[in-house]
């Protein structure tokens, strides 16, 4: 049968847990297989017969899951994942591996709907990509976890996030402290999704060192950001001049995400929302993708999709009410 060669990509891995001391967990493969491995880098050449080169991959995503989920990898793990993989048996699926966002400390972060898939593969291809739909979707929680896996795997050496702080119900000058502690609680929401995705001391290192700033809106004026990913949350409640000045901050290697609800705009009745707005302006853009999610998309309880449909039914309604 005809020789073929196969490059495979691993991402979120460290190579020399993966590959053991002096390539203990990766003899065992070799031994097992008429293949040719080498790897260089994240990269892993393979070359021999068809049948093979699938087997060899699929035992590489399964040792990348074993390692990323159990913390540690020794040679009798991959025995026994090249055992169940020639028995056709799996750990994980091509189809979930290939969803995988990050490894945290307490779990392995999805894509999980099927806009959510897209999304992954949107922000994978695009420079700036729009994520655009009702709450509880996962579009801001898997923002935070695009950026932290580009960061850990050195694609980025920075992460900003920024909310518009604007009141919604409540007045920024009746609440107490200082300004920062005003604005904390508008942030909070990111300093959240951060501490799932990354050990505290760690995250507390970063964010004094400045490799990650969670900042409100207005402080991403006058700056530009180069080997960053920058994500804007609550994009509906940012102004057409500051959706611009965001958009405009983008350096040389650098993501940007924006997320946000446009049933949900807290602005003056008056004023555009920059993310309404720049639907139009940036339709036709080049590197700028646009993701849509719906209620059937959102993954918090069970009940807020109920929660969603209910206010929708009163809101129609309203609206119907209004009309006779």
């Amino acid at each position: 049968m005809t020789q073929i060669e196969k490059i495979i990509t691993l991402e979120n891995v460290d190579m020399l847990s993966l590959l053991g001391i002096n390539d203990n967990n990766l003899r065992p493969i070799e031994d097992r297989f008429n293949t040719s491995i080498t790897v260089r880098g994240e990269n892993v050449y393979i070359k021999g017969v068809p049948e093979e080169i699938d087997a060899v991959e699929k035992i590489f995503k399964e040792m990348v899951y074993v390692l990323n989920t159990a913390g540690s990898l020794k040679a009798t793990d991959v025995m026994t994942i090249m055992d169940l993989t020639v028995q056709g048996k799996e750990i994980i699926s091509d189809k979930e591996y290939d969803t995988i966002v990050l490894y945290t400390k307490n779990d392995v972060i999805k894509a999980k709907t099927p806009t959510q898939i897209k999304y992954f593969q949107a922000v994978k291809k695009q420079d700036i990509c729009f994520a655009i739909g009702p709450a509880g979707t996962g579009k801001t929680y898997l923002a935070v976890a695009f950026a932290v896996a580009a960061l850990k795997k050195g694609i980025i050496s920075k992460i900003i996030l920024a909310r518009p702080a604007v009141e919604a119900g409540e007045s920024l000058g009746f609440l107490p402290g200082d300004f920062r502690e005003k604005i904390d609680p508008y942030l909070r929401p990111l300093y959240d999704a951060l501490d799932d995705m990354m050990p505290t001391d760690k995250l507390k290192g970063y964010i004094e060192k400045g490799v990650v700033e969670i900042v409100p809106l207005a402080y991403m004026r006058g700056r530009t950001l180069n080997n960053a990913f920058v994500i804007l949350d609550e994009a509906q409640n940012a102004t057409s001049m500051q959706m611009k000045m965001f958009l405009t901050r983008l350096g040389p290697n650098s993501k940007a995400i924006i997320t946000g609800d446009i049933t949900q705009i807290d602005l003056p009745s008056k004023t555009v929302s920059g993310l309404v707005q720049i639907q139009e302006i940036l339709k036709d853009v080049e590197g700028v993708g646009f993701v849509y999610f719906e209620k059937g998309d959102v993954v918090r309880h069970k009940l807020v999709k109920d929660i969603i449909n209910a206010y929708e039914k009163f809101h129609t309604g309203d609206k119907e009410q209004s009309q006779r």
